[in-house]
């Protein structure tokens, strides 16, 4: 059992115990950390207390965080575009619409159920029952290239190069409004929203680095096709650093405008390009993916001009 303990910060004061919590950790719901407070596993200098206890300056909250209960996952014969595959790593261009691993609401149609069927238990246990073999996601309507390691050696080596930003990472993206500018950096801290916590936003308390490289590729009549490169990878990064700027993306439902008047499902966001050092070749690997037909029919809709 890992055991946790914070000292309240003046800026909370006044916050709710649940909610106090939730903010200390971008990976706990409100209704876990709600269970575990009902559990009495959380407590305020040294006290349980409820979840709508409110907190003062300088208490101190300890919290102890049961061991996850791993699910079963059973193989499933969903067809992969895979790009690339030897007996180390494997690029799968991944389609709008599929999650990447099984969670609240998605326990079967994931990309580790078709990867347990494909891979038939040659995958890196280091992401655990429910995640093995992966490396880093992409949402879920989100398409492109993502890379799985088949093995533990490969793991370790892709996320050591994913911390070192030596993985090449371009996605193609249509943003509302026109760019002015040809290239540009956001450099700014994304953390949970405040205010809802199924969403993220750039903060500056509770929150990580940040920073998206982006350069226009075509201007429209009301938006624009940017080329975004990561140098971290945060939670919902693109979507929430365009929205920052004033420009969210074409079709996404949670940052962009609440009508969407173009003929597409969820963001305008394409993995297009990866690169990355082979674990054991050590030789250079760049792989390219087309987008998907509904990004190519926007970019032909946008393109005539012919949208009012």
């Amino acid at each position: 059992m890992e055991y946790c303990e914070w000292t309240v910060n003046p800026s909370f004061e006044g916050e709710r115990l649940d909610k106090y919590i939730v903010q200390m950790n971008d990976e706990w719901s409100r209704a876990r950390v709600q269970e575990w407070i009902r559990a009495q596993l959380a407590s305020v200098n040294g006290q349980a207390r409820k979840g709508n206890h409110r907190l003062k300056a300088g208490d101190i909250v300890s919290l102890k965080v049961p061991p996850a209960v791993e699910p079963e996952i059973h193989p499933e014969p969903i067809p992969l575009d895979i790009r690339y595959e030897d007996q180390d790593v494997l690029v799968v261009n991944k389609p709008r619409g599929m999650v990447i691993h099984p969670g609240a609401g998605n326990y079967s149609g994931t990309l580790v159920h078709a990867l347990l069927a494909h891979c038939r238990g040659e995958l890196s246990g280091i992401g655990g029952v429910a995640r093995p073999g992966i490396v880093h996601r992409i949402d879920k309507d989100t398409s492109g290239l993502l890379m799985v390691a088949k093995n533990d050696l490969a793991h370790q080596s892709l996320a050591e190069q994913l911390k070192d930003h030596t993985i090449e990472r371009m996605y193609s993206a249509f943003v509302h409004g026109v760019i002015p500018h040809d290239h540009g950096t956001v450099d700014a801290p994304i953390g949970r929203d405040k205010k809802n916590r199924q969403r993220m936003a750039v903060i500056h308390q509770n929150s990580k680095p940040a920073v998206t490289h982006f350069s226009v590729r075509e201007r429209f009549r009301s938006a624009t096709l940017v080329e975004c490169r990561l140098e971290t990878g945060r939670t919902h990064q693109i979507r929430v650093h365009m929205k920052y700027i004033g420009h969210p993306l074409i079709g996404d439902p949670v940052y962009g405008p609440q009508k969407n008047p173009y003929a597409i499902e969820g963001q305008a966001l394409h993995a297009q390009v990866l690169g990355f050092t082979h674990p054991r070749t050590g030789k250079r690997i760049v792989l390219e993916a087309e987008w998907p037909e509904d990004m190519e029919k926007l970019y032909r809709t946008l393109k005539s001009k012919s949208f009012v």
